[in-house]
């Protein structure tokens, strides 16, 4: 039954209950204005009193054409009347006084209870009216954001709410709401631009290895060098392909903020991404400075973080350069520098570098995906921290990773 219930009764939207409620007060207030008014006047008009003759006045009152009005008009102009009939007219008038009095009171506290009355029924109508006209001027902004709302989509994200007008609640709640709109169209966007350059990425190795297949297999008899030949060819692709998804599985981890939090000494892990690096000759040369550098998260993504500067460091140089690592503790963070010669850059070409898959092409390098810096902001966000970048003048990058300090 309350289901049916609920189910029949109508809907009372935002506004008609903005309408209602402004109206209620309206009246409230009204009444109780009419309720002091009405009690001031009532104060403020004395109550007639019975004036003290002498004579009791109980045999009769002073009505036109009675016997006793007509006694009292002869005896006011008979010098003989007797003295007790002249008390009794006047005891008769005062008490026509007394009740004519009364009776005066009380039709105007009367006459003005009714007027106030209908007064206020009028006027609460034309308050219900002008509640009804500015509960829907109140409600304008929240249908705009309704209608964006409902417009907006992940295909369909450039609609806005805009609003103008004072910085008041509603605004704040516009302007938030199309904030959120542009970070989800940000993220979207991000995120297509991100499969589709996965898809291209994967898609090489993959095309490697199809084309080693299908070239030892169109032929009649493949020699056993052709087919080592093959297999070599397809486990440089397997490799490429297995690391390009570790890195996208390492993107995604961070970017999901899904890490271990444990004491790591940043200079440490560093040390061991150097140590790690495998020298080729001709490679740039490594100069290393490296001071105590207390932080805390997951040490195998810290040492992620290093070996990724360093390896673009060292990729990304011109033949017999330099690169600088240093680490460092001050102000509350810990800091993470790695410089590095290499091809001028231009300054506006910086912001970006940690964009996934993004190249530039004065930075070509063997094996790359593309994916290196991504990963590092990725890692340093996910550990309260960030990664900025900046263009050297005489060439090169150098990339600092600043994370809270390690509290005692």
């Amino acid at each position: 039954m309350t289901t049916t219930w609920r189910a029949i009764r109508p809907r009372l939207t935002v506004r008609v209950r903005l309408t209602l409620l402004y109206t209620g007060l309206f009246a409230a207030c009204g009444m109780i204005l009419v309720a002091i008014t009405y009690g001031l006047l009532a104060g403020n008009l004395p109550e007639p009193s019975q004036p003290k003759i002498g004579t009791s006045t109980t045999d009769g009152k002073l009505m036109p054409g009675s016997e006793l009005a007509e006694a009292c008009a002869k005896a006011t102009t008979d010098p003989a009347a007797q003295p007790g009939l002249l008390t009794k007219c006047k005891a008769a008038y005062q008490e026509g006084i007394l009740e004519g009095a009364t009776t005066q009171r009380q039709a105007t506290l009367d006459q003005l209870l009714r007027y106030s009355l209908g007064t206020l029924a009028a006027v609460t109508l034309l308050a219900a009216a002008a509640g009804w006209l500015v509960a829907g001027r109140v409600l304008r902004p929240v249908h705009r954001i309704t209608a964006a709302a409902r417009d907006a989509s992940e295909d369909h994200l450039a609609a806005r709410v805009g609003l103008t007008g004072p910085h008041d609640e509603l605004r704040e709640l516009a302007d938030t709401f199309d904030a959120m709109l542009d970070r989800l169209q940000t993220a979207f966007e991000g995120q297509r631009r991100f499969i589709a350059n996965a898809g291209h990425e994967l898609r090489t190795p993959l095309t490697v290895m199809r084309t080693a297949v299908d070239v030892v297999l169109a032929k009649p008899e493949p020699t056993r060098d052709e087919l080592i030949g093959m297999g070599r060819d397809v486990r440089t692709a397997v490799t490429h392909a297995q690391a390009l998804i570790d890195a996208l599985l390492t993107l995604a981890r961070t970017d999901r903020g899904q890490i271990g939090r444990e004491p790591v000494d940043l200079a440490t892990v560093t040390e061991d991404a150097i140590d790690a690096a495998a020298p080729t000759p001709g490679s740039a040369r490594l100069h290393t400075s490296l001071a105590p550098a207390p932080t805390s998260g997951d040490p195998i993504l810290l040492e992620h973080l290093a070996a990724n500067l360093v390896d673009n460091a060292v990729r990304y140089n011109v033949p017999g350069g330099a690169v600088w690592v240093s680490t460092a503790s001050a102000g509350g963070r810990v800091v993470l520098t790695v410089d590095n010669t290499g091809p001028v850059i231009a300054p506006e070409a910086v912001e970006t570098l940690f964009e996934p898959f993004r190249r530039l092409r004065e930075r070509t390098g063997d094996g790359g995906f593309g994916l290196g810096l991504a990963i590092v902001a990725s890692i340093a966000g996910a550990h309260g921290g960030e990664a900025v970048a900046g263009a050297r003048p005489g060439g090169g990058l150098s990339v600092t990773v600043s994370l809270p300090t390690r509290t005692p």
